[in-house]
């Protein structure tokens, strides 16, 4: 499939920040949106382990409320259900006490609502990863309800089409378009971040 949301991403001109580099503050939370597949939650748990902040995970609230896992719900519940409380805690974690790192379910982001309570509490960071290397990674998982299907690369072909132009909307975007160590796209979510002294001072 030719990528072309990932070919179409902009250069971003900056020195680059290294993780040994003092953090000094983070003023917002950071809201890491993006397709199944894109490392939101290994990126963010390395984000706010070398920021010294809070790491939460959407997904991970919402098994823990419900004691059930993402497919167990969809299948007891559906989609429209899941969604109403995936919102919920997604306001419920843009609250905490301190600003921290939050990583998002592939679907968070596509709701206006939860877009318009992101931007009053946070600062949105879309993680762009090439199409060819989402599918490597989610094609041998049987844990992604939206992929139980007679089709699943249609349908992630598919979900992959009509999300990314949303997700593009995001604040801030960081561009994999190649596999490379989570500390390296650590270091590009930082570089971007220090560029917005309103969101990240780093000395």
């Amino acid at each position: 499939m030719h990528d072309i949301f990932a070919a179409s991403a902009p250069k971003i001109e900056m020195d680059e920040v290294k993780l040994d580099e003092q953090i000094s503050q983070l003023k917002k939370n950071i809201v890491l949106v993006g397709m199944m597949g894109s490392g939101k939650s290994t990126v963010g748990r390395t984000l706010a382990k070398h920021l010294e902040v809070p790491f939460l995970d959407s997904d991970i609230e919402i098994m823990q409320a419900s004691n059930m896992t993402i497919s167990e719900i969809f299948e007891r519940f559906g989609e429209v259900f899941f969604r109403e409380k995936e919102t919920l805690i997604i306001r419920r974690l843009l609250k905490h006490e301190k600003p921290g790192v939050i990583a998002t379910g592939g679907g968070v982001f596509l709701s206006p609502e939860n877009r318009r309570s992101i931007s009053k509490r946070g600062i949105s960071l879309f993680l762009n990863v090439k199409f060819d290397i989402l599918w490597r990674r989610v094609c041998t998982k049987n844990t992604r309800p939206l992929l139980n299907s007679s089709d699943p690369f249609d349908t992630f072909q598919r979900l992959y089409r009509e999300r990314t132009p949303i997700y593009r909307t995001a604040d801030l975007m960081v561009l994999e378009d190649e596999e490379i160590e989570i500390d390296s796209v650590v270091e590009q979510v930082i570089t971007v971040l220090s560029a917005h002294p309103d969101v990240l001072i780093v000395k």
